[in-house]
């Protein structure tokens, strides 16, 4: 019996490099978020550590859901879960809202636990709309999800504080060249494992190139403990108030519906189309994982767009790598000197990888346009309007101002926009049209269109 790449279990060193690999493309996304909003509450250093410690602990679990499963949660796909960007915001409302600050976390931890456990209930219900993510609509997104991810690299090639007076400076920016070149030349003209691995390589050869020039800080790992478990409602028991819960349900569907883009992505790169079951399996594993989340302090759970470029441009399909990433994340949680040494690779190397994995999510939609019939006007339209919805919020940030701070949660967000959009024009281009034609022909009328001239 043939085993899919998918199922495939690699040899411990390559599963453990590549998985580590995975690890590092989405670091720096996972602990962004407890950074910011663990200083919008005010933690001291200590507690931010722990904060930080947390949601990678949470990440690892998630993505253990995610890609082993239990029962009828888990996609069973290479798919990598970590704290989602889109709750940044509300959350970071919900602290300025909240008279006193040592309750702003309770009441974020409850929030999400209610969302969690709502979005699992409905997971089923949502999954349901596969039937309306064909390759038009699924190229869309993909493309979408590549192109919003790409100015978080740039972000990155720029340097760590966009404060600073050498932000975007020729240091910075040359170390985020140098990095992508690295790797380009790796992939280039090397073959096998070193080549499967040319961004983790490209990561450490960066890294080093950056000591020098002082960009690489080995501070974390110097003050980090060696051993820290996140311990279960460490902030205080949950607090559960109704306008933080509508603000995180809001996320949740934001985070659904962007979970749900990621997992038609992926299974069209690993060769396993995610159908409506897989779809929901992998719904109840973001869900459950979210709701989960908060038992050990952390944040809402939600798929990372940056590892399906790393699936797309290294190959390696198997869930099981990103099963091993998972556990290193565990690791880092349980560890938080470990999870210090990927805190040193600067970012402006991180950029420079991040161009390369994020661009080849936006070629992996092209590729899945290509498939969609575009010599068809309707189509062209489709993808045309949707790509400039979806880029709204990429080149005009403050388009949405005027609107509420809970729905420019969803309008913020350039691929929740651009799926909408999509799915809404194919319904309109595809199913409403088809609809009364299927229904002309059966009572024997002639459509307007088809109708001869007199």
């Amino acid at each position: 019996m043939t085993i899919h790449p998918v199922d495939e279990k690699l040899p411990a060193l390559k599963m453990a490099t590549t998985g580590l690999q995975h690890v590092a493309a989405m670091y720096a996304g996972v602990v962004a978020p407890p950074l910011i909003v663990g200083a919008a509450v005010g933690l001291s250093g200590t507690e931010l550590t722990f904060l930080t410690g947390a949601c990678l602990f949470t990440a690892g679990l998630a993505t253990f859901l995610q890609t082993l499963g239990i029962w009828k949660i888990g996609a069973r796909l290479p798919f990598v879960n970590g704290v989602t960007f889109a709750g940044v915001a509300p959350m970071t409302a919900i602290v300025a809202s909240t008279k006193d600050t040592s309750d702003a976390l309770p009441i974020i931890f409850g929030a999400v636990i209610v969302a969690g456990l709502l979005g699992f209930l409905a997971a089923p219900f949502f999954s349901k709309a596969v039937r309306f993510f064909p390759p038009v609509v699924t190229g869309t997104v993909i493309t979408l999800i590549g192109v919003s991810l790409l100015p978080v690299a740039f972000g990155w090639a720029q340097g760590p504080d966009p404060s600073a007076h050498d932000y975007g400076s020729r240091t910075y920016l040359g170390l985020a060249a140098v990095t992508l070149v690295v790797v380009l030349a790796l992939r280039r003209f090397t073959r096998g494992f070193v080549k499967q691995i040319a961004v983790l390589l490209g990561l450490l050869i960066g890294t080093l190139l950056a000591i020098p020039f002082g960009a690489t800080d080995f501070s974390p790992v110097a003050d980090a403990d060696a051993i820290g478990f996140p311990s279960p409602f460490h902030f205080g028991a949950p607090q559960f108030q109704l306008a933080a819960i509508i603000s995180m349900c809001v996320v949740m569907v934001v985070s659904m519906t962007e979970s749900t883009a990621d997992m038609l992505a992926l299974g069209e790169i690993v060769d396993r189309p995610a159908d409506e079951r897989t779809i929901a399996a992998g719904l109840r594993a973001d869900t459950l994982g979210s709701a989960l989340s908060p038992l050990f302090n952390g944040f809402m759970c939600s798929a990372f767009a940056q590892n399906i470029g790393l699936v797309a441009m290294t190959r390696i399909r198997s869930r099981y790598v990103v099963a091993t990433g998972g556990g290193f994340l565990v690791l880092m949680g349980l560890c938080p000197m470990a999870a210090s040494l990927i805190a040193v690779v600067p970012r402006p190397v991180l950029g420079g990888a991040g161009i390369v994995l994020f661009g080849s999510v936006a070629a992996s939609g092209i590729q899945t346009l290509v498939k969609a019939g575009l010599d068809r006007d309707d189509n062209i339209l489709i993808v045309a309007v949707s790509l400039a919805v979806g880029i709204i919020p990429i080149t005009a940030p403050d388009f949405y101002h005027a609107f509420p701070q809970t729905v420019r949660i969803v309008l913020d967000s350039g691929i929740s926009t651009g799926c909408v959009a999509a799915v809404a024009l194919n319904l309109v281009f595809h199913h409403l049209g088809r609809a009364r034609e299927q229904a002309g022909a059966t009572t024997g009328a002639v459509p307007l269109a088809r109708q001869p001239i007199s």
